[in-house]
């Protein structure tokens, strides 16, 4: 019998998701996402992922475009742990090796979150560091970012930016770390990207509105690669005479500099 110490590991594809999750109208999946990437998700029995119900219809998309290897049904899907949906697992708090067992056996696995590019803006990062640990190959395949996505079309600096993930919800703190946002983007000319819950999403435009200096630029990208999509940049004292943008209901990316 074969040991487990010798038997060839499987790979760990991070796979792209669209990023229409919880929007009302879908993108066309082939248009968003490289026929490369949809074969090899079609190919993948095991998965990681961050919410088994949202993974299944994305892959029964992908099933229409490229046969599936298994029934959805037959598919070996392993949630995330609710604390990582809720506290993350960016900073090393929890440990994901067991979630790989069939790379270990020589299976390739693939993990998706429910939008975009897993690990970056999403869980995930824990699988990668465990797969890393164990020896397994790593293998980011193409899709859609919102970040980049939101960062190119947002005529800010592309050379010098950061994500700074969630701002705070308490409406003090929250004004305080648009200040101290604003002052880097200002002094160093780093771009400066955030997110909010779509439900939040008015409320984060008046706090910025409100609080940000009037010819501080501030972008806003919703929607990214849907027929709606809205994007818009310009001097905070330009967005206080524009349609109101994004809505309620949509993801957007927040971003703001010189």
């Amino acid at each position: 019998m074969t040991s487990l110490a010798t038997t060839p590991r499987g790979r760990l594809y991070l796979v792209p998701a669209p990023l229409d999750f919880g929007c009302a109208t879908t993108a066309d999946l082939s248009a968003t996402m490289p026929l490369g990437t949809i074969k090899v998700a079609a190919g993948l029995a095991h998965w990681v992922c961050e919410n088994a119900k949202s993974a299944r219809a994305y892959l029964k998309r992908v099933n229409e475009i490229s046969p599936l290897c298994l029934p959805i049904q037959a598919l070996s899907l392993v949630e995330l742990p609710r604390e990582v949906h809720k506290k993350g697992d960016h900073n090393g708090n929890f440990d994901a090796r067991a979630l790989l067992q069939p790379a270990l056996q020589g299976n390739d696995m693939g993990l998706v979150s429910e939008a975009g590019m897993p690990a970056v803006a999403d869980p995930g990062s824990s699988v990668v560091r465990a797969a890393h640990e164990l020896g397994i190959q790593v293998v980011p395949l193409v899709g859609p970012v919102s970040l980049m996505l939101a960062l190119a079309a947002s005529g800010l600096n592309g050379q010098n930016f950061a994500f700074v993930g969630y701002l705070p919800q308490d409406p003090h703190e929250r004004v305080q770390r648009i200040r101290e946002l604003e002052a880097l983007a200002l002094k160093s000319g780093q771009s400066q990207l955030f997110i909010e819950t779509p439900y939040r999403n008015l409320v984060m435009l008046q706090a910025l509105l409100q609080t940000l200096q009037h010819n501080t630029r501030l972008a806003i990208s919703s929607g990214l690669t849907l027929e709606g999509a809205g994007i818009a940049s310009d001097t905070v004292k330009n967005w206080k005479h524009k349609p109101v943008l994004p809505d309620n209901a949509t993801p957007a990316v927040f971003a703001i500099g010189r």
